[in-house]
């Protein structure tokens, strides 16, 4: 099926010979650090922008906008390709209503070609396993009709569990208060979050200590991964500038789990901004978030 492409954006966290291996497009949210921006062009290494976060940097970003998702529709649609669209979470950004205004704008001048736009409900890896998918079925032969459709009936599947090392960064991006970052900062609190059915960040428990809290991923994968038990190949995983505790969930999991797909990943600057160094993420399918 050579007559329509996958596009996305860079909240989906996925490496980028993912995205030149598998022809998928991307466009590059900015972010600003130290009073300087950064577009795709002079992006910091990600262990940089995490440096800096540690130092007592507090980076800022923006979400996609109309004009940037046309500038990456735009050419495919020259090009006489049809496009589909997986987006950041509208939970969490206003990316996908600026896509579908651009989609919107761009079929009034292409009104031959198809342009359908996907609310991810996702983020980081989550919304990156979901473009896995949806590369896969379009390997497979299904139409972009039929990947839309599967889109849409398992994104709520895709579950997203996380934990982060420092209470403050969420307390900046208002998930918690500044009496519980201080507190949780004191005892040692680390919290387990999730990304629900509505694509918003929502805290699910927490727990004292790192080690019991990247335990507690593994956990909600049992108690979440349902009947998808035995058809679990594929886990990603995505981190804050701290890979061997990413290492030590995948060792985890594959010691439940057949895995034999695992892509590790940094999350990225935009995320990364709110969740902050120490962030380790875990998505898988599942039955419920």
């Amino acid at each position: 099926m050579d007559g329509y492409v996958i596009t996305t954006d860079n909240n989906s966290d996925l490496p980028e010979e993912f995205y030149q291996k598998y022809q998928v497009g991307c466009t590059y949210l900015s972010y600003s650090i130290d009073g300087q921006t950064y577009t795709k062009e002079d992006f910091l290494p990600t262990a940089e922008f995490y440096a800096r976060m540690r130092a007592g940097a507090m980076p800022t970003t923006a979400q996609v906008n109309p004009e940037a998702a046309r500038a990456l529709m735009e050419p495919y649609l020259i090009e006489g390709k049809d496009i589909l669209h997986i987006a950041f979470s509208s939970g969490l950004s206003g990316s996908y209503a600026s896509c579908c205004v651009a989609a919107e704008d761009l079929s009034e001048k292409y009104p031959q070609r198809k342009i359908l736009v996907v609310d991810s409900l996702c983020a980081s890896l989550g919304q990156g396993l979901l473009v896995y998918h949806a590369v896969k079925l379009k390997e497979a032969g299904k139409s972009m009709e039929e990947v839309v459709q599967w889109l849409e009936s398992h994104r709520k599947n895709l579950v997203h569990l996380f934990t982060v090392d420092d209470l403050d960064h969420l307390h900046r991006g208002g998930r918690v208060s500044k009496a519980t970052a201080i507190v949780g900062g004191m005892l040692n609190i680390k919290p387990v979050l999730h990304v629900d059915d509505e694509g918003k960040l929502v805290a699910i428990g927490k727990v004292r200590g790192r080690k019991k809290s990247l335990q507690a991923l593994v956990d909600g994968m049992q108690e979440r991964i349902g009947p998808y038990a035995s058809s679990c190949d594929t886990i990603f995983i995505s981190h804050g500038d701290c890979e061997e505790d990413a290492r030590y969930v995948e060792k985890k999991v594959k010691d439940i789990y057949p895995i034999q797909t695992v892509i590790i990943n940094y999350v990225g600057a935009t995320i990364g901004a709110h969740s902050g160094p120490g962030t380790v993420a875990l998505f898988f399918l599942g039955d419920v978030r």
